[in-house]
């Protein structure tokens, strides 16, 4: 099994090395996982907004004798965005929290990920409209801040 991960891992590395898909910014860094985890959720707290959720497979795999590159998805929102988004377009609510994603590299440096707000809300906007799309905007200002501030 633990054969089977490595060989998986190691055919997506080339996938890694592509452009990132429509929509995602993308900060790679000479930050460890570590390092890039902690400054993330610090960032997050600094910019206001909250972390809502963590998910990642590495400690349980770990855990189960198996070793992956660092790798969790930070969930990052508040509670004045989500009343605000709410009151443009209820489904739109089913993105949020919007994610950070933190990747550990080969070389043992991070990278820092997400797609951006206005990318995750540009669906809902026929039914939030100009208000969504504004909303939409200032996660993204503060998206970027976070990423600014967790990567340097």
């Amino acid at each position: 099994m633990k054969a089977l991960v490595t060989l998986l891992f190691m055919l997506a590395l080339p996938a890694l090395a592509q452009e990132p898909p429509v929509g995602w910014a993308v900060h790679p860094t000479d930050k460890s996982y570590e390092e890039l985890v902690a400054d993330t959720k610090a960032a997050v707290k600094e910019n206001g907004l909250i972390v809502v959720t963590q998910a990642g497979p590495t400690k349980a795999a770990a855990a189960r004798g198996i070793t992956i590159p660092g790798n969790l998805v930070i969930g990052a929102f508040n509670n004045d965005f989500a009343v605000r988004v709410l009151e443009t377009s209820v489904h739109a609510m089913i993105e949020a929290p919007i994610r950070f994603y933190v990747t550990e590299n080969a070389d043992g440096t991070a990278t820092l990920s997400y797609k951006t707000p206005s990318f995750v809300f540009a669906p809902y906007v026929h039914e939030g409209g100009e208000p969504l799309r504004e909303i939409a905007e200032e996660l993204d200002s503060r998206f970027q801040s976070v990423a600014e501030s967790a990567v340097k």
